[in-house]
Parts: C-alpha cells; structure tokens; sequence
C-alpha cells in the first residue's frame, strides 16, 4: 500500500473564462487519484482495483447498494483505513493534501459542549480560545445558525444538528470534503433544505466534494459526475452536465435517474 503526495508548481490563476461548468472540471488539476486501489478484510475483498480521477472543485457522488464498498473507499480517502494494495496519491501541496474532513450520517455532536463550542472543535490545532470561538460563529451564521451559538444540542432539531455537523467540518477549509451520506436520516424537506445549503456552501468555497449517498435523485441534484460502484468495482462513471441550480424532479434529471436507477438493478442501460 502507498499513499503518495505529489507537489506541483501552481500557475498564476486568470480571469474564469464563460465556460460550462462541465469544461472547467474537465479542465481543472486533479486533487485526487486512485491507483488500482484494493480493499480487503480477511478473505472478503471489498474493493477490487478501484483507478478513479477526480479534479480540483469537482463534485462526485458516489452510489451503489449497501455492502459495495463506497464507504470503505470514503473512509480510505479520509485516512480512516489503509488500501491492501494499490496507490492513493493526494495531488498538490502537503498543506492542501492533509485538509481532508469527513462528515457522518449521526452529527457527532459532544453533548457537554455548546454549539459554539462544538464547531471549534473541528479547529483544534488551527485556533484556539477566543480566536476560535469567533471562527466557529462565523461558520455558524454561514450555516445559517449564528443566533443558536450558546444553546446546547440537546435543543437543536436534526437538520439543525447536521448544519452544526458541517460547520466544524468546514472549520479547517478543507481542501476535500468527504461526506458519508450525512443526509440520508433527514426528513423530505429537510435533506432538500440541507442539499441547497452544501451547494451554496461548495460553489462559494470551491473544495472538492465526495458524497456517498443512497438516494440517486441526491446524487444528480448535488453532483458534477456520478460513480456507481458494484461488487467493489467502478460500474458507471456519468458526468452531470445538467445547469444549476437543478430542478427537482425536472425531466431532464428523471432520465438521469432512470438510467442510473437501470444500471443500478441490473438493467441494460448504456
């Protein structure tokens, strides 16, 4: 197993060109790669030579059904687990490379500490004392909850909760945010709610972004490129071309779902 970093010299950034969002990710550096990437625990192999790109800024989701190994994958890039074999390589510089933040379904909160309190901890070794308290009410008014930073979570309904969750993760402006499916114990309304705030939250920050997530229509709302895993292997790899914002339930992303919906169960799409 190796996990590599590469360092390269960044150029002078220019003037954004009035491109499609499709042709920039197509034209950004790569942030991360996965080099016949295996994945074992005992005698079950769980992934099995994952190559996998993906570029500065990209959103990817990543579906598949339960026991696929999309978490497992989740968990390597986070530093949680170690690849058996294969490569991953963190492009960039160590700084940017080692700012990888993971956000869970369950929000984690500690509940002896405040939501302030909470937040900054996702700055520990950043900021610390009063420094990190603004820092964490900065991010809470970005996540729309500045005025509940003194309340404890025990108050906070899950939706409010989870926006504490992604607060702290965003603390360290990490460079890629990984996000096991974060989402999926919301209500309808909700998780709607909380998916237009990542997007806000992604668009204006610019991290790359790893969604796992059950929920195909998620993934087409949220996603520049969407990877369907199966078997431990890289199914379906579609590139999301569709405007933002996207319209939910919109014709076009229907047959996105279809398709993908199709491959998934093991129908014969392209």
């Amino acid at each position: 197993m190796t996990v590599t970093t590469l360092t390269r010299l960044r150029p002078v950034p220019a003037a954004e060109p009035l491109t499609a969002r499709a042709e920039a990710v197509a034209a950004a550096e790569p942030a991360f790669s996965f080099r016949n990437v295996r994945k074992t625990f005992g005698s079950q192999t769980v992934l099995d030579g994952i190559d996998l790109d993906v570029a500065e800024g990209e959103f990817l989701a990543i579906i598949g059904k339960s026991g696929c190994g999309k978490s497992t994958l989740l968990r390597l890039l986070a530093g949680l687990d170690k690849p058996s074999s294969g490569e991953l390589v963190h492009h960039g510089d160590n700084a940017h490379s080692a700012r990888v933040r993971m956000m869970f379904q369950e929000p984690r909160l500690l509940p002896w500490a405040r939501v302030d309190d909470n937040v900054a901890v996702g700055l520990t070794g950043i900021a610390e004392g009063k420094a990190a308290l603004t820092a964490a009410r900065d991010l809470l008014d970005e996540v729309g909850l500045g005025s509940r930073a003194q309340e404890w979570p025990s108050v906070l309904s899950g939706g409010q909760k989870q926006r504490v969750a992604l607060a702290r993760a965003l603390a360290a402006h990490p460079h890629i945010l990984a996000l096991d499916e974060p989402l999926g114990a919301l209500d309808a309304l909700t998780r709607i709610e909380m998916q237009q705030l990542l997007e806000r939250i992604w668009q204006k920050q610019k991290f790359t972004a790893v969604l796992v997530t059950h929920d195909v229509s998620e993934a087409v709302a949220l996603a520049d490129r969407i990877v369907l895993i199966d078997a431990g292997r890289i199914a379906l790899d579609l590139k999301i071309t569709l405007p933002r914002p996207r319209r939910q339930a919109a014709a076009e992303s229907a047959q996105i779902e279809a398709k993908i919906l199709d491959k998934l169960l093991g129908g014969s799409a392209a």
